[in-house]
């Protein structure tokens, strides 16, 4: 229950950008309370142990970091690390009918020779280091002003600098580039995954939703690097909740908001927890959640199109990681970065084709990595003597519209298809590796978009909350990214402009635009 009935600011939700604005606001001197559905703050960020009796703590929804800026770690205390991962990626491939797979690590002659043995020259890889120094100096200019004022769309172009850069990635469609700079399938494959996680869009799409999800997959950082969460993604969020709370904001779980009303200057924010209703007043409210659910609570009508998701999330715990048909390649190696599976570039068309034809993805394109190969903190001693791994699988082109009807039986044949493609590249079935539980049920557990939207009440599952923005100011935006139509009321999620993933930008801007900044 809230200690007053008073704030300064009422945060709504409490996800890791929730978090941040609380830590922020709260820092600053002014009264916080963060109230929570659930019963424990992290929202989509969080580490649990979902198999019965076994301690494998894993990163149960999102995973991976990129964009979180070192200076809210800093500003803000944080007690959190993350770690490099050694391989960037692996991709299996068969060439002269022979197993064999592309390996893209920190080694440059390593590289090099990878790609001239799946590729027969060294064309691909000059042409793969072209590309990525533009998205490197991209990076390097466009990260830096997430947490400032939103730029004008001139003044973000100008900083960039690079008019050949700029056609590529905010005017013209990302499938011209990559058409341009590559010509191996598979090569241009791997280059287009990172503009279809969790959007469901293809290379040539006109609205460039697949440039814009593409451009916050190379950005962070400045460097476009995704690290590895020590501890899981609910580390990240607990030292959130700690600096919060050591910062005197006050924070109730298991408090659902319910509907908020303001007239610009003040507001009221009603809400129900196990003693009832209630009600709160404050001068400024932060909504952590989705455009969506920030229309329901102030009796708006919702943001259209409506948003909708398109992945599929499988966690596992093996007791073991399989043998590769690929010789040449220790599984250590292969799972460590990112395993593209079916995903290459006329893989993802096709599947964008059956998915866009309301069919399940006959070859469903999908990506695996392996958590515990970089931090093995995840697993209980005695898992990780007895070599355990975990294996976090990300799937593509896959919309929730696919699971409105029969929803278990579409997810249940997505994962089967699925886990047969894993297993085409595999020297044994990966249901030979699964560790079992201590109800003797096997370690897999699979969400879709609409198991993500009953969960965490993202919209169609979006993880994004909805479709992503360019990172520049556009009519409405306001000053910060993060203003609403009601002065006092911000999204501080990730549908706040420059939302997305696990960097607590959104939270940053939106306490800035509180504190005035």
């Amino acid at each position: 229950m809230p200690h007053s009935d008073a704030y300064d600011a009422v945060i709504v939700g409490g996800g890791h950008n929730g978090l941040v604005a609380a830590a922020y606001l709260a820092r600053a001197g002014r009264r916080v309370l963060l109230m929570e559905r659930l019963g424990h703050t992290g929202g989509a960020a969080v580490s649990t142990r979902p198999f019965a009796g076994l301690d494998a703590r894993l990163s149960r929804y999102s995973y991976l970091v990129s964009l979180l800026p070192r200076r809210i770690v800093d500003d803000l205390g944080l007690r959190f690390s993350l770690a490099k991962r050694t391989v960037s990626s692996y991709t299996p491939a068969v060439r002269g009918g022979r197993p064999t797979g592309l390996l893209v690590d920190g080694d440059t002659a390593r590289t090099r020779e990878s790609f001239a043995r799946i590729t027969g020259s060294e064309r691909e890889y000059e042409s793969w280091r072209r590309f990525y120094g533009m998205t490197r100096r991209v990076a390097e200019r466009v990260f830096p002003t997430l947490t400032e004022p939103l730029p004008t769309r001139e003044a973000l172009r100008a900083r960039i600098g690079d008019e050949t850069a700029w056609r590529a990635l905010f005017e013209r469609p990302l499938g011209e580039a990559v058409e341009a700079a590559f010509e191996d399938d598979l090569v241009r494959g791997v280059v287009l995954t990172d503009a279809l996680i969790g959007t469901f869009s293809h290379a040539h799409d006109p609205s460039l939703r697949q440039n814009r999800c593409f451009l916050y997959h190379v950005i962070g950082g400045g460097t476009g690097d995704w690290d590895v969460p020590i501890g899981g993604m609910g580390a990240l969020t607990d030292a959130l909740a700690d600096a919060a709370r050591a910062a005197g904001a006050r924070i109730a779980t298991g408090c659902e908001v319910t509907a908020i009303a303001t007239d610009g200057k003040t507001a009221e924010v009603m809400f129900r927890d196990a003693d009832g209703e209630g009600l709160v007043a404050a001068r400024h409210v932060l909504v952590g959640a989705a455009p969506r659910e920030l229309a329901g609570l102030l009796g708006d009508e919702p943001p259209a199109p409506p948003a909708e998701g398109a992945q599929l999330k499988v966690n596992m715990l093996l007791r073991r990681l399989p043998a590769l048909r690929d010789p040449d390649v220790d599984p250590r190696e292969a799972f460590a970065g990112t395993f593209h599976i079916a995903e290459g570039y006329g893989d993802l068309e096709a599947a964008y084709g059956q998915a866009a034809a309301g069919k399940l993805p006959s070859r469903p394109p999908s990506e695996i990595y392996c958590h515990s190969l970089t931090d093995p903190s995840i697993l209980a001693p005695e898992l990780a003597r007895e070599g355990c791994q975990t294996l976090t699988l990300f799937g593509l082109q896959t919309p929730a519209r696919l699971f409105a009807g029969d929803h278990d039986t579409a997810l249940a044949a997505l994962l089967e298809a699925t886990l047969e493609l894993l297993d085409a590249q595999l020297a044994e079935p990966i249901a030979d590796c699964l560790a079992y539980d201590a109800e003797g049920m096997p370690c897999i557990e699979a969400k879709s978009p609409l198991d993500l939207e009953r969960e965490l009440r993202l919209p169609g599952g979006n993880i994004f909350h909805r479709e992503l923005a360019f990172p520049y100011a556009q009519e409405g935006t306001g000053r910060w990214g993060v203003e609403t139509r009601h002065a006092n009321v911000l999204l501080c999620g990730a549908g706040a402009v420059r939302g997305g993933g696990v960097s607590g930008i959104p939270g940053h801007n939106a306490a800035m635009a509180v504190l005035g900044r």
